[in-house]
């Protein structure tokens, strides 16, 4: 059996639509349990979303009752509505919700380097989207307490198969079908600066800066800031008729392992280097390219890259996640999170919380650490693989721990770029930047201070 909740409520057996209730509280309670399939649903949660917080005394008979009939009509169909304890979930297994299959195809266009494979991905994912979701038994507000970021989400795909498509050499199709999207979205500066892209690669230079300064206009009235650093960047390349303009802000080396793109190492400790996975530390806005964390992957191809994990260990990671990809979303948050209480543990010495997060990492990661020997015949500790998607975390924390007791932490100094904010060791105190060939050229002039 097939749900579909992008847009009207619909169920589909054998590619026949099935007709399940006409009443659409019932149709929503399905909705609300099918969107934690598998996952327990408690009566106070599903009576506070179909009454919007004002129910009537007879709402959990009623939600009783509800959940009956459901059951008995999805008998036919093989789906179960299990009760535990004060709730109710959807069993797992005997059907698909479309919500799960464009989560899934999103996350692995975000994860594809190749423009044809990732626009082949967005076009299934965009495909699936009828309208907002259950946008016949929902009302706005139902929706933003349901899956606020299911919207955003589909705005960054069709930003995604945009740029896609510029890479593909597609600019007129995409200034055509961004044009009615960015009327809608006038401050989504993103959307903005790829329609200002696509016009000026169209041959239509002042259509693209007359967009700019309709844009800024709109962001200075209505939010009261100006554009940001993308945005600025496009339109001053469109001026300088800048040839690389299909690249906006892509300045930091990188290199490319297992087909992720990782970071140039300049830290000199892997530690400084897992810091260094985000450039642009000053900023309140990441400018372009500054996040190397994209996707779960790439945090296991990193610690692989720089021996904190072993190539066994990232084929097995990169498997797992395959596999639970929700789990491994999860891993990449706290990964991220680590990231930057290390980096203000690192940069602000006096940062005792930061300090204390990073122990308590360490300390956890000390629980699944072993001993044993490496290729080169010495022995060293390495986080073990009952640690799980987990590992990289552990593996770095055990690695930031390291260098927190090393003496060489006092000489960590930070670039002053204000795209880069690196971290890197420097013994000599003589170096100005992490890289001559990545920050050092933009001739600033300001040293590198320790951090």
């Amino acid at each position: 059996m097939e749900f579909r909740l992008l847009g009207p409520f619909e169920a589909y057996q054998d590619g026949q639509p099935v007709a399940l209730s006409n009443r659409r509280q019932e149709r929503c309670l399905l909705a609300l349990l099918l969107l934690d399939p598998g996952r327990l649903v408690r009566t106070d949660r599903l009576i506070d979303l179909l009454w919007n917080g004002q129910p009537p005394a007879s709402a959990r008979g009623v939600v009783h009752t509800y959940v009956g009939r459901l059951r008995a009509t999805l008998v036919p169909y093989r789906v179960t509505i299990g009760s535990r304890r004060d709730g109710y979930l959807v069993e797992a297994d005997g059907y698909q919700i479309d919500i799960d299959e464009f989560s899934r195809l999103s996350y692995r266009a975000g994860d594809a380097t190749d423009p044809a494979e990732r626009l082949s991905l967005l076009d299934r994912a965009l495909a699936l989207w009828r309208g907002p979701l259950l946008a016949d038994i929902a009302d706005e507000e139902l929706r933003e307490r349901l899956h606020g970021p299911l919207e955003e989400l589909r705005l960054t795909d069709v930003e995604l198969r945009a740029e896609a498509q510029l890479a593909l050499g597609q600019h007129a199709r995409v200034a055509a079908e961004l044009a009615p999207l960015v009327a809608r979205h006038p401050t989504r500066e993103q959307l903005v600066a790829t329609l200002m892209t696509a016009l000026y690669q169209g041959g239509r230079q002042a259509e693209a800066l007359t967009l700019y300064q309709t844009t800024r206009h709109a962001l200075v009235e209505n939010l009261g800031v100006d554009p940001g650093t993308r945005l600025r960047e496009v339109h001053r390349r469109i001026l300088r008729a800048d040839h690389r303009l299909d690249r906006p802000g892509r300045r930091l080396y990188e290199v490319r392992v297992r087909g992720e793109t990782l970071p140039w190492s300049v830290g000199g400790h892997p530690a400084l280097d897992f810091c260094n996975t985000f450039a642009g530390w000053q900023h309140s806005a990441p400018p372009p390219g500054a996040e190397w964390l994209r996707g779960y992957r790439t945090l296991a191809v990193w610690t692989g890259h720089v021996g904190l994990v072993d190539d066994v260990a990232v084929t097995r990671l990169i498997e797992l996640a395959r596999r639970d990809p929700r789990e491994a979303s999860a891993v990449l948050d706290e990964a991220r999170a680590l990231r930057t209480r290390l980096y203000a543990c690192l940069t602000v010495p006096d940062d005792h919380r930061a300090f204390d997060a990073v122990a308590r990492h360490a300390e956890a990661a000390a629980q699944v650490q072993v001993f044993r020997r490496g290729v080169d015949g010495r022995g060293r500790w390495w986080a073990d693989l009952r640690a799980g998607l987990r590992l990289p975390v552990h593996a770095v924390a055990w690695s930031a721990a390291e260098l927190l007791a090393d003496p060489r932490r006092l000489t960590i100094r930070t670039c002053p770029d204000p795209a880069c904010g690196w971290l890197f060791l420097d013994d000599s105190g003589l170096r100005r930047w992490c890289s001559l060939g990545t920050c050092g050229r933009s001739g600033a002039g300001a040293l590198c201070h320790i951090a």
